[in-house]
């Protein structure tokens, strides 16, 4: 199975992350174009950082191990690349074909989830090239960070909205692409740094969410239904008999999109089952519930 990604960066397919970083540096800075002004430099230096895009991604990388150069129509890289045009975004158009993921999507204007690696010019110096990326942190609410959305940032006088995917959590980055500083034509990207406000109703562990409800106490003795509103609608829960207070219900397919499987994790609802006063009952249930009911002296 031919795989001419590994043949453009000059590595072989059992390279190591490290051989194939060493790998990229060194071509990129051979080809980058404010150092060689040969005909075709620029050309190859947009094929490498695209190849390095896919390697030095886990999962990109192994579906391209599964698949090689099928996921380009059966050319190699470099005739696949050609085809494309001169003015075209390599690495966009990559990932568009190897799906979201790490790499995120080509809508919207961010780029998806970032470990910190080199990102267009951004990662390190090549042959002079400074540093383009900005690194910044942000907090966003709950109900963003579960459902997804856009939250507006302000940057260097400029203000602009950045759409949020569905399920990011704390401790995530956010690479938005052309947000850095500039330099002879070429512009870095932002990398937010996420951090998620807690929320007053929900707790949230992996892709599962928890919430506790009320629940009267002749609903939970006798049995009947709840409204309860969630996140994206309002539910009615069937309450059985003889519920316990701190008892969970399972409402599936309520929880967080997982972004790697694209699957929705459950939402957990928690009863707390409230007890009326005493002082409020019908003077006669509240005395034939002290003589009758169990427990006690």
């Amino acid at each position: 199975m031919s795989k001419s990604l590994y043949e453009t960066l000059g590595v072989s397919e059992n390279a190591s992350p490290e051989e194939i970083k060493r790998a990229y540096r060194k071509l990129a800075r051979k080809y980058h174009p404010d150092i060689n002004k040969e005909p075709g430099a620029e050309e190859k230096f947009k094929e490498i950082n695209a190849a390095y895009e896919v390697l030095s991604d886990p999962e990109k990388k192994k579906q391209y191990d599964q698949f090689g150069d099928q996921m380009f129509g059966g050319q190699s890289f470099h005739d696949f690349a050609r085809g494309q045009g001169a003015n075209v975004d390599l690495e966009e158009i990559l990932r568009n074909i190897f799906g979201g993921g790490g790499f995120g999507g080509a809508s919207g204007g961010f780029g998806g989830f970032s470990s910190g690696g080199f990102g267009g010019f951004g990662g390190f110096d090549m042959g002079g090239m400074p540093d383009l990326d900005i690194n910044a942190r942000i907090t966003i609410p709950f109900n963003t960070a579960v459902l997804g959305g856009t939250h507006g940032i302000d940057l260097n006088g400029e203000h602009f909205d950045i759409r949020i995917p569905a399920g990011v959590k704390s401790g995530e980055t956010l690479r938005i692409r052309g947000k850095g500083k500039s330099y002879q034509g070429h512009r870095g990207d932002l990398l937010l740094k996420v951090e998620v406000a807690p929320s007053p109703e929900y707790t949230r562990e992996g892709d599962n969410l928890y919430k506790t409800i009320e629940i009267p106490l002749k609903t939970a003795m006798f049995g009947g239904k709840v409204k309860v509103p969630t996140l994206e609608k309002e539910i009615t829960l069937k309450v059985p008999k003889n519920t316990k207070n701190g008892q969970k219900f399972r409402v599936k397919g309520l929880g967080v999109m997982n972004r790697k499987t694209k699957t929705k994790g459950d939402l957990y609802l928690i009863a707390d089952v409230v007890l009326p006063k005493v002082e409020e009952l019908d003077p006669e249930l509240a005395k034939m519930m002290e003589e009758k009911l169990p427990g006690g002296e």
